[in-house]
């Protein structure tokens, strides 16, 4: 196995910025920070107010915030003091980025249950992802997922002799080989594609007890869709889609674990969410697309920020499905502020507590829209 490449000295104050971010409580992942460097060598800053414009660009600094980035911004790389409601509690841990570098977290009592309240602190911490037992129900999915996904109509075309369709230029060429004569009109339907599964999957500490399965469903859905994408929320969000496409599991799982550093910490949905959003490249890659959430939706953050940012999403997307564990209740209703604040822009609330319930819900996705087409 190689070692992983030191990071250069000229861009270790930039990554130790996107780590004081995240320090003080801005959503910032790693394909976010890349993009900061890259932009930063693409400028070739003539002076630090380059770098300020592309940490706002690239790391989607809410507008609300921008102040508080300011503050950070100038303590950081001017040496000026930043203001004191910006400063970190007294009682801390230190916690590694991948770089190397340390940085301080809000300690979090060793004492207290994890798997069973959300927190707002961001813990970074690994985990290695092994493979749990879920074999028949993801066996199934495999075997089922190419003709039970959704479908959508495509924007290219294919040849149908029955199709409804014209098609002119085949119908000229035909004729120009034939001296000009047309003795057949050719038609054409439009073709059909697998919609687009994109998988969130909440990691943070009150999920910890489905974590494993929800990665080891998520490296099946990678391999069995035609287009999936997966991302991780806690108290950032990290995309795991080039992880999980390695065909061995146990490989695909230790890799999508080296990536996740904020395993069984905390829970900012919101702020997750948002910053998925603010990535163009995101935003493509969600709408159009069947979108479902993993989480409980213990969030310890602003629920209107997340109600927002699951309204955003349901706009852009063909559907937004939420599976919470806690829906295995046929009874369940939600009690949180922001997961009561979001069902609105649900297309479905459903039972996430086991994998079969997961697969059977996905499976079913397109049989859901063909009823409520009909209905």
């Amino acid at each position: 196995m190689t070692e992983p490449r030191p990071l250069p000295r000229a861009a270790e104050p930039f990554v130790g910025f996107t780590a004081v971010l995240r320090a003080h409580g801005f959503s910032v992942g790693p394909d976010q920070t890349i993009g900061f460097l890259e932009a930063i060598e693409l400028l070739g800053p003539r002076n630090v107010e380059d770098v300020r414009r592309a940490g706002i660009a690239m790391l989607a600094i809410p507008r609300d915030r921008q102040d508080e980035f300011d503050a950070l911004f100038r303590a950081h790389f001017l040496g000026m003091t930043a203001p004191g409601a910006f400063e970190i509690e007294d009682e801390t841990v230190s916690a590694h980025e991948p770089t190397g570098a340390s940085e301080e977290r809000d300690a979090v009592d060793p004492d207290a249950e994890t798997g069973h309240e959300a927190t707002a602190i961001e813990r970074l911490s690994r985990r290695e992802f092994t493979e749990e037992d879920t074999s028949s129900a993801l066996a199934r999915f495999r075997r089922l997922a190419p003709s039970r996904l959704p479908r959508r109509l495509s924007y290219r075309f294919a040849p149908d002799r029955g199709g409804k369709l014209l098609d002119m230029r085949r119908t000229l060429r035909d004729a120009a080989r034939r001296d000009g004569e047309i003795f057949t009109l050719a038609r054409r339907r439009r073709k059909n594609r697998q919609r687009k599964i994109v998988l969130l999957i909440d990691v943070s500490g009150s999920m910890k007890d489905r974590t494993e399965a929800a990665m080891t469903f998520a490296h099946a859905l990678t391999g069995a869709a035609d287009r999936a994408e997966v991302f991780t929320l806690g108290t950032r969000l990290t995309r795991l889609t080039p992880a999980l496409r390695m065909r061995n599991r146990a490989r695909a799982l230790e890799r999508a674990s080296a990536l996740v550093a904020d395993v069984d910490g905390g829970t900012r949905i919101g702020e997750a969410l948002t910053t998925f959003l603010a990535v163009p490249r995101y935003v493509g890659i969600a709408r159009g697309a069947a979108v479902a959430v993993l989480s409980d939706g213990l969030e310890r953050g602003s629920p209107t920020l997340m109600q927002d940012a699951v309204r955003r999403l349901s706009r852009l997307a063909w559907r937004v499905d939420w599976l919470t564990p806690l829906a295995s209740d046929p009874d369940y209703v939600p009690a949180t502020g922001g997961l009561s604040a979001i069902v609105p822009s649900l297309d479905a609330l459903a039972d996430g507590s086991t994998s079969e319930a997961v697969v059977e819900h996905l499976l079913s996705l397109a049989s859901q829209a063909r009823q409520g087409s009909a209905a």
